[in-house]
């Protein structure tokens, strides 16, 4: 094999392409901003359902829609079918362009993330399971719960404490959650639907179909695609699949590839308008309805000796850290990448042990994963919230080893001395 600092080995976490850096920055910076907003409406749920739980429970239990339709549902189902439906919708237009014109689009750049992203979630799972079926009270139902990386909140607290941090290794941390967010919606897809109703999903299809067709078509409106949106979502949801399965099956039918004349594909243009409402709206106003646990020094007891809140803290601390970065470094070592040399591993054990900040999709598989055991399902809620603060506090204490050095890459990363918008270091290298 070739020594690692060969000339011919494919450079890992180098400086991005001018017009991917530009289309991350932006995607980026509205997620940190919707970061931001998730912590704070994360820390006004548990402050309002410790404080005042019966007002936070009957707002959760509040029933609204149309019961002919059987959409007569609590706003916290509403959070969960509806507004994660957004979210979801977004990673799928994320994911479609990723493998299309973005870092996923060779096989070769992407092996790493691919590999860290299945890593980092079998790794969890496998531990969650070894605790659980050690336990004579385990409950291996929930494995899936800690297997999730929530990049806005990863990014939120990168915001917060590694503002600095080069662009690529924000960019992997982002493409990593974006294969991460599929992987997701395949497990609540195929492990949580119960009660397949077979015509409408028959017919959800057959919108999917259409959708497809028009936008394929060239037509445009939204006054068109939105209520089709809507229809299909309703379809899916009566179909026992979960609903926003909907969403990231619509994100992915969306072109994203740019044809002659186009500054944006309909995928990105659609994206740019849509991400902002569900950073900032959509993904807030699910952890407020989700995050609000009661917190007690009982419950917090439960989370390190009960085998499921165990597992789910094992999970995202050491079994997300480990499995991206133990699968990342075996990619590298095995194929012809090569690290940044302006980089070392132990930024990577960094990276990783940020995301295994679990939130959004985390807390909804917890209430998938026990529909019938409200207490259980908090707790489990309980231990995200745990491993996501301990995670998070690790990772930073981690980063700011390496603050001064993040700040003269970064510094030099965005130098422009011609003020002519373009990084200096992209002209120095043509």
């Amino acid at each position: 094999m070739a020594s690692p600092s060969s000339d011919n080995r494919r450079p890992f976490l180098g400086l991005l392409s001018l017009p991917e850096r530009r289309y991350l920055t932006d995607a980026l910076r509205t997620e940190t901003v919707g970061g931001v907003l998730l912590l704070v409406a994360a820390a006004c749920a548990l402050i309002w359902a410790n404080v005042w739980p019966h007002a936070y429970e009957a707002v959760l239990e509040y029933t609204v829609g149309p019961s002919g339709l059987h959409l007569d549902l609590p706003l916290e189902a509403w959070a969960q079918d509806g507004l994660l439906t957004v979210f979801f919708f977004v990673a799928g237009i994320e994911l479609k362009r990723e493998f299309v014109a973005g870092e996923l689009r060779t096989p070769s750049a992407a092996l790493l993330p691919v590999v860290a992203a299945v890593c980092g979630v079998l790794l969890p799972a496998v531990l969650f399971t070894a605790v659980n079926l050690a336990a004579p009270n385990g409950h291996p139902a929930g494995w899936a719960i800690p297997t999730a990386t929530d990049i806005a909140f990863a990014l939120g607290v990168l915001a917060v404490v590694g503002s600095h941090l080069p662009s690529a290794l924000r960019a992997f941390l982002l493409t990593l959650a974006v294969v991460d967010d599929l992987i997701a919606i395949l497990i609540i897809a195929v492990f949580y639907s119960s009660g397949i109703r077979f015509w409408a999903l028959g017919a959800a299809l057959a919108g999917l179909v259409l959708f497809w067709f028009l936008h394929r078509r060239g037509v445009r409106g939204w006054w068109l695609f939105v209520p089709l949106a809507v229809v299909i979502w309703a379809l899916m949801h009566e179909s026992g699949v979960h609903a926003t399965v909907a969403g990231v099956a619509m994100g992915l039918l969306l072109r994203c590839h740019r044809e002659e004349g186009e500054e944006q594909s309909p995928g990105e243009r659609i994206e740019h308008l849509v991400r902002p409402l569900s950073a900032g709206l959509a993904v807030p106003v699910f952890a407020l309805f989700a995050a609000g646990v009661p917190v007690s020094a009982e419950s917090l007891g439960k989370v390190f000796t009960e085998a499921a809140p165990l597992g789910i803290v094992l999970g995202l601390l050491v079994g997300k850290s480990v499995g991206i970065f133990g699968g990342t470094w075996l990619a590298a070592r095995y194929t012809r990448a090569t690290l940044n040399p302006q980089l070392t591993w132990s930024d990577m054990v960094a990276l990783a042990t940020v995301a295994g900040i679990g939130f959004t999709v985390s807390l909804l598989i917890s209430d998938l994963a026990f529909p019938d055991d409200a207490a259980l399902a908090e707790l489990c809620k309980e231990a995200v919230l745990v491993g996501s603060l301990t995670c998070a506090v690790v990772g930073t204490l981690l980063l700011k080893r390496r603050n001064r050095h993040y700040r003269e890459l970064y510094d030099e990363e965005n130098r422009d001395e011609d003020g002519d918008g373009i990084p200096d270091v992209y002209q120095r290298q043509g």
